[in-house]
């Protein structure tokens, strides 16, 4: 992946929501050197309670290893990486990586996946906490219990109640000794807390029929999380539903937009949201219901008890990998792939008012349409958007770049 150059020429402009408003521009981008050794992948951002971005990556080891290893941006640059964990037998995937949280009270959690059994996609959640920041990890905890070698990842992480963090993932111990198309061989949406000391809460279904292998999200909202996820129904609709835990129990699962995407296999395609204090929710995902693909965006002002009608943002060819990220006006900046060329591809962004009003969408990186390019990722660290991709290759190369905001609030 390069950074297009017409992007040397001026800073991208984006118009903000509603008439009148100073427009969004992002300056240009300027590429920071990441401590990720060659070979190295799987890129994920987050950013911290006081404002600091954190990215994460799976990094190749001797004899067979791996390690999730992560850096903190400051001053402009990335620090020397920490290691959350390393070992053998993890499960390593373009799509299904691991993610890193940043928890009040300078504690933090990690997830990554490792391998349970000789088939494919037989592999367990294992979840790790520090409580001094980064320095040091408690063992790796696995929040399901069912003990089949079966699937489970696609994990979404959120501090809950106390020094717990929570958790929800897709969990295939029903397809276990089972056939596709047997009673009882669904995937289901699973969710458990892990408390600091590595104590596992109770399982609780969220889901009981969710899409095979497309990425859960999750936000917090002043009303609490809120699971954003595609779900599959029985006639093969997979659509992008919510749900959120309301005193203590999760909510029945309700669609964001009834898109009616009808397909009976998995696009490998997970939403994203974000949140703000406001109870402000955007929602971004990928779909190609009647037949035409797209990148929609749809907002909540009730922490997502409700939705407005979706705004489509793509250019007409898009291969989604979304990301999204909302702003204080109450708009959102959304990422994600688009066709170009010949088995190639470019990441664009475009601003969305919460109104409707869409900026004009700006080509931001060359890439490529290949998995192994995989999902490149958003994050805000002050008036800074920060981006982080992997370039495909023979090593792989995790890339990051900054870019100034300005117009916003």
């Amino acid at each position: 992946m390069r950074w297009n150059r017409g992007l040397s020429m001026a800073a991208v402009c984006l118009a903000a929501a509603g008439c009148g408003r100073e427009a969004v521009t992002v300056g240009e981008p300027r590429e920071l050197a990441t401590p990720a050794a060659p070979g190295s992948a799987e890129p994920n951002l987050t950013t911290g309670p006081d404002g600091r971005v954190y990215l994460s990556w799976v990094e190749p080891g001797p004899d067979s290893t791996h390690a999730l290893r992560f850096a903190v941006l400051e001053d402009g640059r990335w620090s020397a990486p920490r290691t959350v964990a390393a070992g053998r037998g993890w499960f390593v995937n373009w799509a299904d990586f691991p993610s890193l949280r940043v928890l009040p009270g300078g504690r933090m959690a990690a997830h990554w996946l490792q391998r349970s059994g000789a088939g494919r996609y037989a592999y367990d959640v294992r979840i790790a906490q520090s409580g001094d920041g980064g320095r040091s990890w408690g063992p790796g905890v696995v929040p399901h219990r069912d003990g089949t070698a079966s699937e489970h990842g696609f994990v979404a992480l959120w501090p809950a109640e106390g020094d717990s963090v929570g958790a929800v993932w897709l969990d295939g111990r029903g397809y276990a000794g089972r056939a596709e198309g047997d009673a009882g061989a669904e995937m289901l949406l699973m969710s458990a807390s892990v408390a600091a000391d590595g104590g596992v809460g109770a399982e609780r279904p969220v889901d009981a029929r969710a899409c095979d292998c497309c990425q859960t999200a999750v936000a917090m909202t002043p009303r609490g999380p809120l699971v954003v996820y595609r779900d599959r129904s029985p006639g093969e609709v997979r659509d992008i539903h919510v749900v959120r835990r309301v005193g203590g129990r999760w909510s029945a699962p309700a669609p964001v937009h009834a898109d009616g995407w009808v397909i009976a296999a998995c696009p490998v395609n997970g939403p994203a949201v974000d949140a703000g204090a406001d109870a402000g929710v955007a929602v971004a995902w990928f779909t190609a219901a009647q037949g035409t693909q797209r990148v929609l965006v749809a907002f909540s002002g009730d922490a997502g008890e409700s939705f407005g009608p979706p705004v489509r943002v793509d250019g007409g060819m898009p291969l989604g990998r979304v990301d999204v990220l909302r702003t204080e006006d109450g708009g959102a900046l959304v990422s994600w792939l688009e066709a170009a060329g010949e088995k190639g591809a470019e990441v664009r962004v475009r601003f969305v008012g919460g109104d409707g009003r869409l900026g004009p969408p700006r080509v931001v990186a060359a890439s490529s349409a290949e998995r192994a390019s995989g999902f490149p990722h958003l994050a805000r660290a002050g008036r800074q958007l920060v981006l982080a991709w992997t370039v495909p290759g023979d090593p792989s190369t995790v890339h990051t770049a900054v870019a100034a905001l300005a117009g916003t609030p």
